[in-house]
């Protein structure tokens, strides 16, 4: 399927429309004079460790546990990520170390 100019344009549009809308509304429904629902203070409380957990389980479902190498890399890369995030508490530093341990584990050690 080949789209127009005009199409392709429609669709830049309404994305960065929306993109843009999803960034503002934030700042629109809770000013900083206003103090956020407590819906919204409990979410923001509890959602980020869920996010987590979840990101866990989604990474760790497919893993064969009863087939060579037995989880070894995931279980590896996720003990790698916990000691990075807990020594010195830097997502991105965590994420990165862990992916980076991942990454060689599958592609060089148990290849």
């Amino acid at each position: 399927m080949t789209l127009t100019p005009l199409e392709t344009l429609g669709i830049i549009l309404a994305v960065a429309a929306g993109t843009q809308l999803t960034r503002w509304l934030p700042f629109w429904l809770f000013p900083e004079k206003r103090e956020p629902p407590a819906v919204v203070t409990y979410l923001g409380r509890v959602l980020p460790p869920a996010m987590m957990g979840l990101l866990v389980v989604y990474c760790l479902k497919s893993v064969n546990w009863l087939a060579a190498p037995h989880g070894a890399p995931e279980v590896i890369a996720v003990a790698v990520v916990t000691v990075l995030h807990w020594k010195w508490g830097n997502v991105l530093l965590s994420i990165a170390g862990g992916t980076a341990v991942y990454m060689v584990l599958v592609q060089l050690v148990f290849a």
